[in-house]
């Protein structure tokens, strides 16, 4: 019998890219959790594994869940090494199966990062083969048990990494379009524009659609975990394939926000990426929430801002442009901004419009006032995505102090 307790509320940190905390909090404290810290990309709380496996289920903006197996003062590789031994892990790993360690480290006696990973995956191995006679294997494929060790200044922390793969990972996106946005920075873009399912969402260069499709699914009141059928976690000797089992069944009851839908439309030029973004979005199960079309984002059409009681309701436009960095030029896509403004400004009275960008320089050519600003980070640029109150009627929209 295992020493370790998987009905154990222990301490959880939840991360996610920067500037996402807001959203993921947010999110984790929907689900009935309350946040006892939280850093720039971070949460934590208090969870069992089985509220891992739920929170895996159900985080859109999440990157991993890792549940703390223990902690301590850590002044030198030594100590590591002393206090790695110490642990059950024979408890926790079958030892003919297969585990990888991941890590974070920041001390001053270490040059090589990769030395305490080892040493770690060293003291695992040679407790489980003392203690059991034989040793599992390691490497760096992440779909069975990942141990993370997080290592900064005299404190260290090693956590089951409870879900292995990203979060980010959903399982629809087969077919990449050119530059696809993580779907984790798709659903913190979705959620920041506003949007929750009660207004239309038009997409227009949808590329991939993986912001229609994230939009979908909030609409869907559907887990972006379900396309996934594994958990590192599943693969300890923890005994929790019945609680995923249920967990799943559980989630597959969520409801649509609304019984009768509002409008999610997703329009490219290219027929490729529109061809993309139904294939993804038939493999999310959420193609029959969107409407497609080969067109030129000006001709996108542009439904009533109205909720199904014909009610004025708003709406949102979302754009994900290139920004010159790594698809285009500064200058060749000018014109592209500047359309981008005239058409939020002249078809899309009443909405919300909002630009994702990584270029301020071309964010200027779309010469309307925003109404917020917000930063996120595309890989290791840093983008903002860029919201417009657009007004019905005569009032004219200027240019902001950029």
């Amino acid at each position: 019998m295992t020493t370790i307790d998987p009905t154990k509320k222990r301490l959880t940190r939840i991360t996610c890219a920067e500037h996402v905390t807001p959203f993921l909090k947010r999110e984790v404290e929907s689900l009935g959790y309350e946040i006892q810290e939280e850093d720039h990309v971070a949460v934590h709380i208090g969870a069992t594994l089985e509220d891992c496996l739920r929170l895996n289920l159900h985080l859109r903006t999440a990157h991993h869940t890792f549940w703390l197996l223990t902690r301590f003062r850590c002044p030198s590789l030594e100590a590591l090494k002393k206090h790695a031994a110490a642990f059950p892990w024979e408890d926790l790993i079958e030892n003919d199966s297969y585990f990888t360690i991941t890590s974070n480290i920041e001390h001053h006696s270490v040059e090589n990062t990769i030395y305490p990973s080892l040493l770690l995956k060293d003291a695992i191995v040679d407790r489980i083969k003392e203690r059991t006679g034989a040793r599992p294997d390691s490497g760096p494929d992440r779909s069975c048990v990942v141990i993370q060790l997080v290592w900064k200044g005299e404190r260290a922390w090693i956590y089951l990494n409870t879900n292995g793969v990203r979060l980010s990972d959903r399982g629809y996106r087969k077919i990449p379009h050119h530059a696809p946005m993580r779907e984790t920075l798709a659903a913190a873009v979705v959620m920041a524009s506003g949007y929750d399912g009660t207004t239309p969402f038009v997409n227009p260069m949808c590329g991939s659609g993986t912001l229609a499709i994230e939009a979908a699914l909030i609409a869907a009141g559907r887990a972006p975990g379900l396309l996934r059928s594994d958990a590192s976690c599943l693969h300890t000797r923890l005994d929790l394939d019945e609680q995923y089992i249920a967990q799943r069944k559980e989630a597959r009851k969520s409801k649509p926000v609304l019984a009768d839908p509002m409008p999610i439309i997703a329009t490219d030029h290219d027929p490729r990426a529109v061809e993309a973004c139904f294939k993804n979005a038939q493999t999310a199960g959420v193609e029959h929430l969107i409407e497609f079309a080969v067109c030129d984002y000006a001709d996108t059409r542009i439904p009533e801002p109205v909720d199904t009681a014909g009610n004025r309701a708003g709406g949102h436009v979302v754009f994900n442009p290139e920004y010159g960095l790594r698809l285009g030029e500064t200058n060749e896509l000018r014109p592209v901004y500047a359309g981008i403004g005239d058409f939020l400004k002249n078809r899309c009275g009443g909405y919300m419009g909002h630009v994702f960008t990584g270029s301020r320089e071309l964010a200027n050519e779309i010469r309307l006032r925003t109404s917020s600003r917000q930063i996120f980070y595309n890989a290791q640029i840093e983008c903002r995505l860029l919201s417009y109150e657009l007004y019905q009627g005569s009032r004219k929209a200027s240019k902001r102090d950029r």
